[in-house]
């Protein structure tokens, strides 16, 4: 037997418990109430629809609002209406795109920055509490094995071979 098969085979065994933890973490991660809880901590009043939009303008933009809608899970228009909500309060800023006008892109302004900034302190405190026992090895082992995990899920084909 090869050192693929049994490393395969490995993967086969491991694989119900890490799609499980996955899952549970995304569940955790995507419940409103936490959401919300970031909110309150970081002193904001958002719409908490409004909140992973304004973080991921903040974190990948300039960007599309097609591009940003496939990565919310929602549709574009309503993507589009709540992005032109973000630009009425000030804290995006929407224009053409340098590459396509056709594009319509999102930016983030000062004030946006600034919401996003306090949703960083307010995230980092809530991390540091969740993370205080876990000792320095392993916390270093898990951010760079979830780096590892995310380089490979957005290098993998859409398709499975």
């Amino acid at each position: 037997m090869s050192t693929k098969t049994v490393h395969d085979a490995h993967i086969r065994t491991k694989l119900p418990a890490l799609h499980r933890a996955l899952i549970e973490i995304v569940g955790v991660m995507n419940r409103p109430e936490r959401d919300e809880a970031m909110l309150k901590a970081a002193g904001l009043t958002l719409e908490r629809a409004l909140f992973p939009l304004l973080v991921l303008v903040e974190r990948l933009g300039p960007i599309g609002v097609v591009d940003l809608a496939s990565r919310v899970g929602r549709d574009h228009t309503t993507v589009s209406r709540q992005i032109a909500r973000l630009a009425e309060l000030g804290l995006v800023a929407r224009h053409g795109s340098a590459a396509d006008r056709r594009v319509r892109e999102a930016t983030i302004t000062p004030p946006g920055k600034e919401a996003t900034d306090a949703v960083d302190r307010a995230r980092e405190a809530m991390a540091v509490s969740l993370f205080r026992n876990w000792s320095e090895t392993d916390f270093d082992q898990l951010v760079r094995l979830i780096g590892m995990l995310a380089e490979s899920m957005t290098t993998l084909p859409p398709t499975p071979p």
